[in-house]
């Protein structure tokens, strides 16, 4: 079998285009494609060349607790976002009004992690 490489995944939100903004500002991303998408829905695509996260959504959809995402099956636990720069990128979403939390250094590298405006949870982590 030839390499595999983990090219999207796509998530429920409630304002597709208010969270690839959100994302785009953070972590200099562009939106890749939107539109109409299953279910009446709409899709946003926001990444780089090589990899994007799909947003979608449905009219507005039922929030989940963190307590049940780690519970439930297929649930998203939190997405993990690779920076140069972890003090910049902390400083990103600091100036964009979000509170960063649980700060860890351990192998192979630091992270922090945050969550949006739809309870998402982000983990921003570092190697260099």
């Amino acid at each position: 079998m030839s390499k595999a490489i983990l090219e999207h995944v796509n998530l429920t939100v409630s304002d597709p285009d208010k969270t690839a903004q959100m994302l785009a500002e953070l972590f200099g991303w562009k939106v890749r494609w939107s539109g109409p998408s299953l279910g009446n829905g709409r899709t946003v695509h926001v990444g780089n060349d090589d990899d994007y996260v799909a947003l979608y959504s449905r009219g507005t959809p039922r929030k989940i607790s963190e307590d049940e995402t780690y519970a439930l099956a297929g649930a998203i636990n939190h997405l993990g976002i690779l920076v140069d720069d972890l003090d910049a990128a902390e400083q990103k979403v600091l100036d964009f009004g979000i509170k960063t939390h649980s700060h860890q250094t351990y192998e192979p590298g630091s992270r922090f992690y945050f969550h949006d405006h739809d309870g998402i949870e982000y983990e921003v982590v570092s190697y260099a």
